[in-house]
């Protein structure tokens, strides 16, 4: 059998205390043979620390310090990882059971694939499963067309080689949609590849939580660094394309419905030959693998 690739995850916490342990326990729950765990805390004031020193003989390595913010902690963490296939969960979501097993399955038989995503579902504050969201195939031209809701952080590995391409950082200058960005620039090289499997959920919060308390300050920087994006790396020919799906989509909002019936058509023409989506990978359930669709 071939050696498991190693799987470096970086958890960035400050003063998650409330949540840190299940997510902790989620990853190394996995029981991956082949795991690099990294706990970034930014200075914590609650039972965060207590709680990483409780499982601090299982991390490849951890530190408290001041920081400036998320995508800073992130950094950090990944700065100091090692491995093939790397990823970010924050200290209140969780993985699914086995989906280190999967995600290890297909980048170890698939060269091709170098970064995946698997289907978006969210947790309640008890830890409830309470959403699970169809499966979306993804294309860059999802997000030069601000189609970019929602690519499941949580839920996305990648290799190390496309984390070099893409720069081997972060935008910590960002608040908020800094896995957005890296996600441009990932699309900059590779396509993505969905997997219609759970591999990792979002807790949806009550309170202190920056998607529900800032949403529209989160689409409002999305939408900037993608201007960014299409205005210095996007190819003119693809702005083309682009442009014209937002014009038929923004003429079939206010249309009769036969002529948005007709633009709505004209859009789906479009999207098929131009967005150029990776294969789905799904269960076959004869060899109990996981295998690529034929389209």
């Amino acid at each position: 059998m071939n050696k498991l690739p190693k799987i470096s995850i970086v958890t960035p916490n400050f003063n998650g205390g409330k949540f840190l342990e299940q997510t902790i326990q989620s990853v190394l729950n996995q029981n991956y043979a082949n795991l690099e765990y990294i706990i970034i805390d930014g200075g914590s004031t609650d039972d965060s620390i207590e709680i990483i020193k409780k499982y601090q003989d299982k991390l490849a390595y951890w530190i408290s310090e001041p920081d400036k913010g998320l995508y800073d902690a992130v950094q950090k963490g990944f700065d100091k990882s090692t491995g093939e296939i790397m990823a970010w969960i924050n200290s209140d979501d969780m993985y699914v059971k086995g989906s280190f097993s999967i995600v290890s399955e297909i980048f170890s038989n698939y060269n091709k694939v170098h970064w995946l995503v698997g289907m978006p579902s969210a947790y309640d504050e008890s830890g409830r499963t309470i959403r699970i969201d169809g499966f979306k195939r993804w294309s860059k031209f999802n997000y030069y067309t601000y189609d970019y809701q929602w690519i499941q952080q949580e839920s996305v590995f990648w290799r190390r080689n496309l984390w070099e391409q893409a720069g081997s950082k972060l935008n910590t200058n960002l608040k908020l949609a800094g896995d957005l960005e890296l996600w441009t620039r990932f699309f900059r090289h590779q396509k993505l590849f969905t997997i219609d499997a759970l591999l990792s959920g979002f807790r949806v919060r009550s309170s202190n939580q920056l998607s529900l308390e800032h949403l529209d300050d989160y689409h409002k920087e999305a939408r900037e660094i993608l201007k960014s994006e299409l205005k210095s790396h996007v190819s003119k020919s693809d702005k083309e394309i682009a442009d014209k799906i937002i014009n038929l989509r923004n003429k079939s909002v206010n249309s009769h419905h036969l002529i948005r019936f007709f633009y709505n058509y004209s859009v789906k023409k479009l999207i098929k030959k131009h967005f150029d989506f990776a294969p789905l990978f799904y269960f076959d359930r004869t060899s109990q693998t996981f295998k690529l669709s034929e389209h």
